[in-house]
């Protein structure tokens, strides 16, 4: 303080403004003349405001983050100060009081524990002589813990924090009730399992539709939070913008240009949907505020958050980790899936591994659905869980893609397969007896290429094939990793088996999956496919890759139709079922160029 009140002319000031830290952080690992010559000396006037001081004091001049007087002032006036918010700078050396050899260096983060010497410096330096007598401290025992004798200013202080913070362990206190929930088999859920007839819709559509039907329930209508940072009407919600608006703190200031429209854009204070604008991570930020309310606030929010699916888990990953972390409970909406569906707008779309991303997450639900059926289930299914009387710290990841296509009816008894990530979609269509079978997995918009590949492999090859459908992968692999470790802390009981090994016993023939995503996705249940079973191999969208139609781009990724029934093919031919040449004739009248490069490297 006594050199700053000598700055009369800012040069001192000057001199700490232009110093990077790099100079700082040499000034602190050096000796006080060094700092004299250097950072006091260039300028007469800085040496003569030190001309007084030796180099022993230069040395022990303190950081304004670490003196105590002066940190409490500056929180001091930030605690006074209103109408702006304010900053507090505090500048400090890493590796503060730990002694000479760990002060100030870049190998601090390197050192793990101190020695003796270190130990009794950082005692001194921290003045805790009264609180750890020298004797305590010793190579051979664990380093002595400090507490304040009860009753001492400190420890009533101390106490008087944990009293108002709830305890000394941190723990989650929920407030907020169960909601009465709409029946998985009532509306808005029911109209997805008879199909879509002829109309041929997308599952966006049928989410957004879902959606619609969520805002109008009269228990959880007003708790559902839809919440889009861009193109909300590429995701087919701008039906909601009249419905029931998008909320804008001061209301709407402008008339939009599609004001005339029966769809136009409206804002109000009271609007229920959140459109943040291009910013994924203020999305993120209102999903968290949504999904964290049940426990913040008391009050469970239901917010479903959709979004492209290659901007969402990728480009904002560390914010979906915390937010499993911070036991969010919603709706993640991946618009726009897969590698493959929207490549007119090249790579930035692309996105065959959001589900790959998802899985690092623990709790964290992944599914990737083909069918508006199957999203419906999902979303009820999920709704229960997170909401219902026994609720659960998950959220859920769900794809959904903009192609259009006829929605079948869904099986009967379909819907425990489908939550619990595979279910048998189609039975192989009946050939004559002795004919060869084979099983398809598909997931997502890779649908269309199964359904095709089991017409031409039955109508041209005479081979049967059923058709699976696998909702998550990642749910199939968690639950045999489950089962995997009850067996081995379970050695004397009777083995279980794992759900996917156990409805995959009966499958007939070898199995292929088909993917929109990586062939990572499919493998996470190689190892649990049911032994002595044929072999399993997987199709997948794995490298980069832009053409102008789907169709090429399928074909580039060789996960079309005509790359099911070569797989499909291939594998029988291995277990002697067709011969080379019909894998090798079936290759060439699809025109598929053996020599064409490897679209993971390509």
């Amino acid at each position: 303080d006594p050199i700053i009140a000598r700055d009369k002319d800012g040069v001192l000031l000057h001199k700490m403004n232009t110093t990077v830290d790099g100079e700082f952080q040499k000034y602190s690992v050096e000796t006080g003349a060094y700092a004299r010559e250097h950072f006091f000396g260039p300028d007469p006037r800085l040496r003569a405001m030190v001309a007084d001081l030796s180099d022993e004091d230069l040395l022990n001049l303190p950081r304004g983050g670490h003196d105590y007087k002066k940190l409490y002032a500056a929180y001091k006036a930030a605690t006074e100060h209103k109408g702006t918010p304010t900053v507090i700078l505090a500048h400090t050396i890493k590796g503060w009081t730990l002694g000479p050899d760990v002060e100030g260096r870049n190998s601090t983060h390197q050192i793990k524990k101190l020695d003796h010497e270190h130990l009794l410096l950082l005692r001194e330096r921290l003045f805790l002589q009264d609180l750890i007598p020298e004797s305590s401290i010793r190579d051979d025992q664990p380093v002595p813990f400090v507490r304040p004798p009860v009753g001492s200013p400190e420890h009533e202080y101390l106490m008087a924090r944990r009293r108002i913070l709830g305890g000394s362990v941190p723990k989650r206190v929920q407030r907020s009730k169960p909601l009465t929930l709409p029946d998985a088999s009532a509306p808005p859920f029911a109209e997805f399992a008879a199909g879509s007839g002829k109309v041929a819709a997308s599952t966006t559509m049928a989410f957004a539709r879902l959606v619609r039907g969520l805002l109008r329930d009269p228990h959880i209508g007003s708790r559902v939070v839809p919440i889009i940072p861009d193109e909300a009407r590429t995701f087919g919600m701008d039906g909601l913008f009249k419905e029931v608006g998008i909320y804008a703190s001061q209301g709407q200031k402008y008339e939009p240009v599609d004001a005339d429209l029966v769809l136009s854009y409206r804002e109000s204070q009271s609007g229920q949907i959140l459109e943040e604008g291009i910013t994924e991570s203020g999305a993120m930020a209102s999903f968290t505020a949504a999904g964290t309310s049940y426990s913040t606030h008391g009050e469970p929010m239901i917010p479903f958050y959709i979004f492209y699916s290659m901007f969402g888990l990728q480009r904002t990953g560390d914010l979906v980790w915390a937010f499993g972390d911070a036991r969010g409970r919603g709706f993640m909406l991946g618009a726009t899936a897969g590698r493959t569906t929207l490549n007119g707008e090249g790579l930035q779309h692309e996105d065959g591994h959001s589900l790959i991303l998802a899985s690092t997450v623990p709790n964290l639900c992944a599914y990737d659905p083909a069918f508006a059926y199957e999203v419906s289930a999902i979303i009820a299914d999920g709704i229960k869980r997170m909401y219902g009387s026994s609720p659960e710290d998950i959220f859920f990841y769900i794809t959904l893609y903009n192609e259009n296509s006829v929605m079948p009816a869904m099986p009967p008894g379909a819907t425990d397969g489908i939550i619990r990530g595979l279910y048998r979609f189609a039975t192989a269509p009946e050939l004559d007896e002795g004919r060869p079978h084979a099983t398809i997995l598909f997931s997502g918009s890779a649908c269309r290429a199964a359904f095709e590949a089991q017409e031409v492999l039955a109508r041209d090859h005479g081979v049967a094939v059923e058709l699976w459908s696998a909702t998550s992968y990642k749910a199939l692999r968690e639950e045999a990793l489950t089962v995997e470790r009850w067996n081995r802390l379970h050695p004397t009981e009777a083995p279980r088996t794992p759900y996917v090994t156990h409805v995959l016993e009966d499958a007939q023939g070898p199995i292929v999956a088909v993917s929109d995503f990586m062939k990572l996705v499919p493998d996470q249940i190689a190892r649990f496919i049911p032994e002595g079973s044929a072999r399993f191999s997987v199709l997948g969208t794995d490298g980069y890759g832009r053409s102008d139609t789907r169709a090429n781009l399928r074909r580039h990724f060789e996960t079309d139709s005509a790359h099911v029934v070569i797989a499909v093919l291939h594998a029988l031919e291995a277990e002697g079922a067709v011969t080379p040449e019909t894998v090798a004739k079936t290759i060439a009248a699809y025109g598929i160029d053996t020599n064409a490069p490897d679209p993971r490297v390509a």
